[in-house]
């Protein structure tokens, strides 16, 4: 088949389970070939974004990159004297700028690790345009056989709005947030990361109210402390760039048969993975009589919600809107270059207008044009099957592959064994004793309950009916007979009904504190040091 129809391959990827457990794809010792090949089809790429080739705006955008990334990072760390070759080569991650857990966080040590062996520079992007839909921490507490988890908050509730816009709000709720979460987590994990994070979190909020500027910058201090040499850089300082003002000048002009392409593969998706949600992967791209939306978030500093961003197309015109209060007009149109459109999208920044990319547009971005290697985990490598077919049938571009990196680490604390087939195997039996209680007879029972009738009448009455065959007219009486029987039969039973319900319940509860204890979801702060450097160091030298 042809670039632009190649089907979508369906991938089963999921998050490894086991403790220490680890999911590479592919094997680490084929980056070196895989860097390659991505290096080549770049240089390659032929594609007209509107009067610029995109091999001359990914060498604009990758110098870019590197210079507005050192600048960032040196404002709160030391980023040394080197200051990184664009023509060379740039391996790039990303995430939410929020308490992540160490699957997550290890994706930056892997990062270091691969750019290092490579002699790339490594470049971690906080998606600052997603929004803050929480701010509290899920953190477990109590003791081994009977924990909880509890939401302590960092932050008081507030209107949901991007990370770039949201300001820390409760300074009191902030300041006391790490000596909370040490004393809930206390009894589990006596010397929990937090202790060395939140003061680092604690100083950067002296120097901005940002919230998400304050984790992932204290985050990015702990990386470096632990010799980590990553640049990192927000996504909105990289929306903000010319380079990008270019593409996304490029996909507005294009945006009815970009529309049709995206639409088209995220519908795809869902039909290979039997996907019955259409908010999965993504939602489709609405359109509103001759407002079509674009694969944009558009936000302002007077009004931070937030909102899609619509294009309408009119001769040299394409007209943004957030079909809220905002309209602006960019003078675009199919045959000419975007010069003209790049300088007003440059305009509206220093107007508070801020437009950023959606999650498949930044991926698709970074992979394409930024760098020579991209690191997923789970969930980017399973969206980003969509981005590959997005560059394969808008742009025509073989896509250039990525490295999928997820890991697991549960907490260090001793857990009681738990058997899940033991709780299955003592309902199964407490289901036989409601319908077949004949079969388990206690004759000893009657000696301290008073009970109606023999057993041997009621197993042959029982016996009776079950022989005789269920016709329409006998089915409801045939069927009351039997189960007033059983129910009769119930006091014969009753000590080992007791007996395994007092079982079962102890069985439940250790699964329960197990399902508590053995989440892979709690976030890297909550993890002693030394727990977390073992991991690191054997992980590294597994890959190595």
């Amino acid at each position: 088949m042809s670039a632009q129809s190649s089907p979508i391959r369906y991938r089963r990827l999921r998050a490894p389970q086991e403790n220490h457990s680890v999911v590479v794809d592919p094997p680490l010792d084929e980056v070196g070939s895989l860097v390659d090949q991505n290096v080549e089809l770049r240089a390659q790429y032929e594609y007209d974004c509107r009067g610029r080739s995109l091999v001359d705006l990914s060498r604009e955008a990758r110098a870019e990159l590197l210079a507005a990334a050192r600048r960032y990072t040196a404002e709160y760390c030391d980023v040394g004297s080197q200051p990184g070759d664009p023509a060379g080569l740039i391996f790039l991650a990303g995430h939410q700028p929020q308490l992540s857990h160490p699957g997550v966080w290890l994706k930056n040590f892997v990062l270091d690790h691969l750019a290092r062996r490579h002699g790339a520079v490594a470049v971690n992007l906080s998606i600052d345009s997603d929004t803050v839909k929480d701010t509290s921490l899920r953190v477990p507490g109590g003791s081994v056989s009977r924990p909880s988890v509890e939401a302590i908050p960092y932050d008081r509730v507030a209107p949901v709005v991007p990370y770039e816009q949201r300001r820390i709000e409760d300074r009191d709720l902030f300041s006391q947030f790490g000596r909370r979460v040490a004393a809930r987590v206390a009894p589990l994990v006596p010397h929990p990361l937090i202790e060395t994070y939140w003061p680092l979190v604690q100083q950067q909020s002296r120097r901005t109210d940002n919230l998400g500027a304050c984790l992932a910058q204290a985050r990015h201090r702990l990386e470096t402390d632990w010799g980590v040499e990553t640049l990192e850089i927000p996504q909105s300082r990289v929306c903000d760039g010319m380079p990008f003002c270019w593409f996304a000048a490029d996909l507005l002009a294009e945006l009815p048969r970009f529309r049709a392409v995206y639409n088209q593969t995220v519908r795809e998706y869902r039909q290979v993975h039997r996907i019955r949600s259409t908010a999965h992967p993504v939602p489709d791209l609405a359109a509103d009589d001759d407002w079509l939306e674009a694969p944009f978030w558009v936000f302002s500093t007077d009004d931070p919600r937030r909102r899609r961003l619509f294009a309408r197309h009119r001769a040299d015109t394409v007209t943004l809107s957030d079909r809220h209060a905002l309209e602006i007009d960019l003078p675009l149109h199919a045959g000419g270059d975007a010069a003209r459109a790049v300088e007003r999208l440059m305009e509206l920044q220093t107007q508070g207008v801020k437009i950023r990319s959606r999650a498949l547009i930044t991926t698709l971005w970074a992979r394409l044009v930024l760098g020579d290697l991209f690191l997923h985990g789970i969930g980017g490598a399973k969206y980003d099957q969509v981005t590959d077919a997005l560059i394969e049938r808008f742009f025509g571009l073989k896509p250039p592959r990525f490295v999928l990196f997820s890991a697991t680490l549960h907490l260090p604390v001793e857990r009681q064994p738990v058997n899940v087939e033991q709780s299955r195997a003592l309902r199964q039996e407490l289901r036989r004793l409601t319908y077949h209680p004949e079969r388990f007879i206690d004759r000893s029972s009657s000696r301290t309950v008073e009970i109606p009738g023999d057993p041997s009448e009621l197993i042959a009455g029982k016996q009776s009916w079950i022989r005789i065959p269920q016709t329409l007219q006998n089915a409801r009486r045939r069927c009351r007979a039997i189960r007033q029987i059983n129910e009769s039969l119930q006091c014969w039973v009753r000590c080992r009904r007791e007996e395994l319900q007092r079982q079962l319940a102890r069985t439940s509860r250790a699964l329960e504190a197990d399902g508590v204890l053995a989440s892979r979801r709690y976030a890297f702060c909550l993890y002693p040091e030394e727990t977390f450097r073992e991991f690191l160091l054997q992980l590294l030298h597994r890959i190595a």
